[in-house]
């Protein structure tokens, strides 16, 4: 079978209020659940948060990446969600945070890094078109000449896959450095010598409010297909909800890799 195309689907676009962060990765397992199973089609979601957290990825140490005292200090939720790669600190209002769930058929014969490259590449795009030298950065990232702009993670779930990425848009770097853990090692892979200049925010680059940026977006990945706004809804959100007490909200979970 051949790789389908982003023209092939009607896909549609949710955009609603702040959420809580554990309700975030309930939302993506179970929206892509269904698109997986043909009850909804092929869906861009773009977050707003309704408090700061820490996101760490499925197979992450909780004590190598967070700093308890750090987070309890600032307030931090620290949520685990199903799909891999590094940690992620956000704030309401500071990120730009998406979900794609959609066939695995778009990216079938795909190797990974060819598969994040395409599904961030509307992205890269629409960050050009407002004046940055953007471009992917493999495995997962999204970078320029003045430093990351952000990150992406992936999971495969029956016949979906699952593709989120987080955009720096104003990034509280100090808080950040409390709350995360940051190796040297990490720091050197990415050729600096500060974790303060390993995200550069959008803000500094575009002096674009990050609704514009939001909306630029949303406007690149409509040229590529038919996009259609569209509810969550009521069931579901149930559904998520439910997860989130089972899973996500859960000390068993979050501490899965201690």
């Amino acid at each position: 079978m051949t790789r389908t195309q982003w023209h092939d689907y009607n896909w549609q676009y949710i955009h609603e209020s702040p959420q809580d962060p554990a309700l975030h990765m309930a939302l993506d397992q179970v929206i892509t659940d269904e698109v997986s199973a043909g009850i909804r089609p092929p869906t861009l979601r773009m977050w707003e948060w309704s408090k700061s957290a820490v996101i760490i990825g499925r197979f992450q140490s909780l004590k190598n990446e967070v700093d308890p005292i750090g987070a309890a200090t600032h307030g931090i939720q620290v949520v685990r969600r199903i799909s891999g790669g590094g940690a992620m600190f956000l704030e309401p209002g500071n990120g730009i945070t998406y979900s794609i769930s959609a066939p695995l058929s778009l990216i079938r014969g795909m190797s990974f890094q060819e598969s994040y490259k395409l599904l961030d590449s509307w992205v890269v795009t629409s960050l050009i078109k407002l004046g940055i030298n953007a471009w992917y950065q493999p495995l997962n990232d999204i970078s320029s000449q003045a430093g990351k702009i952000g990150g992406a993670a992936q999971a495969r779930r029956g016949k979906a896959v699952l593709h989120h990425t987080m955009l720096a848009y104003d990034m509280d770097a100090d808080k950040m450095l409390e709350v995360l853990r940051i190796s040297k090692e990490k720091l050197s892979d990415k050729g600096t010598s500060s974790a303060k200049k390993r995200v550069d925010p959008l803000r500094s680059q575009t002096g674009l409010s990050r609704d514009h940026i939001i909306n630029a977006l949303v406007s690149e990945f409509a040229q590529l297909t038919m996009l259609t706004p569209a509810a969550i809804g009521d069931e579901t959100l149930e559904k998520a909800h439910a997860l989130v007490k089972e899973r996500f909200h859960t000390e068993a979970w979050t501490g899965l890799v201690p």
